[in-house]
């Protein structure tokens, strides 16, 4: 059994990424900006990602941290946000500098190799995931990145089963389940370290 903090365990990778964990036995610490929300996950904490002392204070004992956090609650939100520029970076570092053993992180797909650019205002959103890769390349850290299709679905049913591929865009798609598979399995038996790669569907 592992135990695993997950931040952004409220939002839709979050929560599927906590249900595959709690299914496979793991003890999992969900960190979400307000516990009182979401009164259906356990052992939910209070916690900012990008705050170095409080993710040093949830990770401490854990033996892995994901990082599945979104800045706003869907594509209208984060269009109006006025996001900090560092906000991925400095979850980065709070991560990093954390001394959890291994970081898991959901990337975003448009930032891949040969990927077609967000709307333009989508582009800080991009810009600021970014910065937060670069953190993680320039860390010592035991880390990956797995970044699943733009076309990502809760509709769709979980398979247990994906395909990683490398830096490069690619055409597909993936449920949410799945890439919850991919994440825990990368805590399980990782197979990417210090290392970026697109996720899909494996039909």
């Amino acid at each position: 059994m592992t135990s695993i903090a997950i931040f952004g365990a409220g939002g839709r990778a979050g929560r599927a990424i906590t249900a595959e964990a709690v299914s496979r036995g793991h003890t999992v610490t969900a960190v979400v900006r307000e516990p009182a929300r979401h009164p259906d996950l356990p052992s939910a904490v209070r916690g900012d990602v990008t705050d170095p002392e409080s993710v040093a204070a949830i990770v401490r004992g854990h033996d892995a941290a994901v990082n599945a956090v979104s800045p706003a609650s869907g594509p209208e939100e984060l269009a109006r946000l006025d996001l900090d520029p560092e906000y991925f970076a400095k979850a980065a570092d709070a991560l990093v500098t954390s001394g959890v053993p291994r970081v898991v992180a959901v990337g975003l797909f448009s930032n891949l190799e040969g990927a077609g650019p967000l709307p333009e205002q989508f582009q800080a959103f991009a810009r600021a995931h970014t910065a937060g890769l670069e953190r993680l390349r320039e860390s010592d850290a035991d880390w990956a990145m797995l970044t699943p299709p733009a076309l990502l679905s809760l509709e769709q049913p979980r398979l247990g089963r994906y395909r990683l591929g490398g830096e490069t865009a690619e055409e597909g798609h993936l449920s949410y389940a799945d890439l919850a598979v991919a994440v825990i399995d990368e805590i399980e038996k990782p197979t990417l370290h210090r290392a970026r790669a697109a996720i899909l569907n494996a039909d």
